[in-house]
């Protein structure tokens, strides 16, 4: 960045910016250039409020009907971050996921609210919401404010699904567990992102006990040739009938492999087979 350009950078910043910075900074012992363009960005997007809101359907692979759509926030691509998930891969390093978090779910429900306006056929439909799991935990994180929220978009609870991403940041279980079943009592449901990407992929499902399973796209890309692949599916669908529990794959991106867990009486798919990301309910 040439000195003019930087000068002009620095100036269009807020003292809470680089207060916020310096705290970031301090925190990870970081001082790096790259760093603090990166920080100021994500600032900046939250400020101006300029993600953009899409909506993936989730399919019920017997009837072929959409149940229900998972919101993706994506911001412009930019020198600082060129892809979505060099955004959020980012977010995860700073002290601004819990801001960011509660900036994107609002986002969502807003976005959401005004689809059901455009389509009310659609109004019942569930809204899958990512989510960071040390936001559930945090002390500032208070559900009434998500409850008048969803009140004033006109969403119940029982249609917002919460899924729990990063799940190597749930450490104390029995603690997540009281605070998942205290959003559970006003309606809302957990899914599990990613299952069967891991160990404690496998203890967060037996742990938390998921009203919804998503499977990890490694497993299902190419699934319908891969007999390793199809053993973890087919052990996870039956722990999934044993606990009550709807089993969903994403990324799917081949008839072959949609029509494979159909077979296998998988309840829910997404994928760009079945329907890709659009700013507009399908």
């Amino acid at each position: 960045m040439q000195n003019t350009s930087y000068t002009s950078f620095l100036s269009n910043l807020s003292i809470f910016d680089l207060f916020s910075y310096l705290n970031h900074a301090q925190e990870k012992k970081m001082s790096h250039t790259n760093d603090f363009t990166k920080f100021i960005e994500l600032k900046k997007i939250m400020r101006n409020r300029s993600l953009t809101t899409f909506f993936q359907p989730i399919f019920n692979l017997e009837t072929n009907n959409i149940i229900g759509y998972e919101a993706l926030n994506r911001p412009t691509s930019s020198n600082a971050f060129p892809t979505t998930e060099n955004f959020y891969d980012y977010i995860g390093q700073t002290n601004q996921v819990f801001q960011f978090e509660l900036f994107s779910r609002n986002l969502s429900f807003k976005q959401f609210h005004s689809e059901v306006k455009k389509s009310p056929q659609q109004k019942d439909h569930l809204l899958f919401v990512n989510i960071h799991p040390q936001v559930l935990v945090d002390s500032n994180y208070k559900s009434g404010e998500t409850l008048e929220l969803l009140e004033y978009y006109e969403i119940s609870p029982k249609q917002v699904v919460f899924e729990l991403t990063e799940k190597k940041a749930v450490t104390d279980f029995k603690m997540f567990e009281r605070i998942l079943s205290n959003y559970r009592d006003q309606g809302f449901r957990i899914a599990i992102d990613d299952a069967g990407s891991g160990y404690n992929s496998l203890k967060t499902l037996v742990h938390l006990k998921p009203e919804f399973i998503k499977f990890d796209r490694s497993l299902i890309h190419n699934i319908s040739s891969n007999q390793a692949q199809q053993k973890m599916i087919c052990l996870l669908v039956e722990f999934a009938r044993e606990s009550n529990t709807q089993v969903l794959a994403e990324g799917i991106e081949k008839i072959e492999d949609l029509n494979y867990l159909k077979d296998k009486q998988v309840h829910l798919g997404q994928g760009y087979s079945l329907g890709r990301p659009s700013q507009s309910f399908f």
